[in-house]
């Protein structure tokens, strides 16, 4: 919000050109100092010799009974870089990269990205990932945030927006974050506190205590459930929330993830990679899971989705996750 300037006392609007400011009384009584000379100083001498530099001009003495205006807040950190970084290490005060995937997400960028850029502790970097979104989506990304990193994905999907954003991630923690203003930006530094007290993997969860959800159907929660009881069956973990996407973990953890190489051309038939959609919070999951590493649930507070629809499809993508889990339990049964 803009700071208001306090109005000044004067003449009316309109007046004329002689009308004089009112400047209170004017000093020069008994205990006060007489107004410093207005304007530049008379040359009686002529032009003043080369290489003069004036000097400061004189200070306004503060006029009695008017305050000191406050000083406003500092501005959203819009325009600074991030710094760069070469490998990925653990500490207690890791740089966070913050991975957006999009597609037709230009209006709710303008208010999602200088919210993650309010983040305090200050994340290191915010990357968009953008599925050829015909918006002006990588525009509106870049007018609102300059520093903001923006690519291309190199396939369809989520999970490959996922993929190609994790690859170019060059922080410490790599937080999962939706476009569409679902997910709370002032949730990050709880799942950074996850990892730093020793977790590998931070799982956002509306259904742990604390947690909520503002969108959610009825629908949509019993599915979640079911997949819930499949995935903890399957792999013998204790997920309270298997398809929500809102996750941090540490970037050393990418390449044992192996999700498929961003690299690889979008088939010609226009069927999709596997791994490439909205199964890649699944994939994910269990991979963490049957390679043995500690899960710290986080709880967060879903909103509603500001513009535009959703890319979800509840049959479909609900069918693609069960699928994923049976996949990735044949997998982790093949590794043992």
């Amino acid at each position: 919000m803009s700071a208001v300037t306090p109005a000044r006392s004067g003449p009316p609007h309109g007046a004329g050109p002689t009308t004089q400011p009112y400047r209170g009384p004017r000093p020069g009584g008994p205990g006060q100092q007489p107004y410093p000379p207005q304007g530049p100083p008379p040359a009686p001498y002529g032009p003043p010799p080369a290489g003069y530099r004036p000097g400061p001009p004189a200070a306004m003495p503060p006029v009695p009974g008017l305050g000191t205006r406050p000083t406003p807040p500092p501005p959203p950190d819009l325009e600074r870089r991030p710094r760069p970084r070469h490998a990925p290490r653990r500490s207690g005060n890791p740089a966070v990269t913050v991975v957006v995937p999009t597609r037709n997400e230009a209006r709710n960028l303008e208010v999602v990205l200088p919210l993650i850029a309010a983040v305090r502790p200050a994340v290191h970097e915010i990357i968009v990932v953008d599925g050829n979104s015909t918006d002006g989506t990588i525009e509106t990304a870049r007018r609102t945030l300059p520093w903001v990193r923006c690519i291309t994905q190199t396939r369809k999907g989520k999970g490959n927006a996922m993929a190609c954003g994790f690859a170019a991630a060059t922080g410490d923690v790599i937080v999962m974050f939706d476009a569409d203003g679902s997910a709370d930006p002032g949730e990050i530094p709880a799942f950074v506190s996850a990892l730093v007290a020793g977790a590998d993997f931070a799982k956002g969860s509306r259904f742990a205590k604390g947690g909520g959800s503002e969108d959610i159907t009825l629908l949509r929660k019993t599915g979640n459930a079911g997949l819930n009881t499949v995935a903890n069956a399957l792999f013998g973990t204790t997920y309270t929330d298997l398809c929500y996407g809102y996750n941090a973990f540490w970037a050393d953890l990418v390449p044992m993830l192996e999700l498929p190489d961003p690299s690889i051309p979008q088939p010609e038939d226009g069927t999709m990679v596997w791994g490439d959609g909205f199964e890649i919070e699944t994939v994910l999951n269990c991979r963490i899971a049957a390679a043995g590493l500690k899960i710290t649930e986080v709880p967060s507070v879903e909103k509603e989705r500001m513009f535009g629809e959703t890319n979800l499809r509840t049959f479909a993508d609900g069918t693609r996750v069960l699928r994923t889990l049976l996949s990735e339990h044949r997998r982790a049964d093949k590794r043992k």
